[in-house]
């Protein structure tokens, strides 16, 4: 079953998904989907995932330079 993970971000072009996309697809599962909302004010991103948790998620962006939080 997958678990939906929802975060508030700080990307706000394409450009950002486009440098960000490798990077999120080396850490999920082929199973696992996930997609950013730039129309959200809040530049949401969502991820359906079977194992991995929410920190490594938040870690990814932290370190390429983006803020990140978790939405609960």
């Amino acid at each position: 079953m997958n678990t939906v993970l929802v975060f508030k971000t700080s990307v706000v072009k394409q450009k950002d998904i486009i440098f960000l996309s490798p990077l999120l697809n080396t850490v999920l599962h082929s199973t696992d989907c996930w997609n950013f909302d730039l129309e959200d004010c809040d530049n949401i991103l969502r991820v359906e995932t079977q194992s991995l948790p929410a920190n490594k998620i938040v870690s990814i962006l932290l370190d390429n330079g983006y803020d990140c939080n978790e939405l609960h």
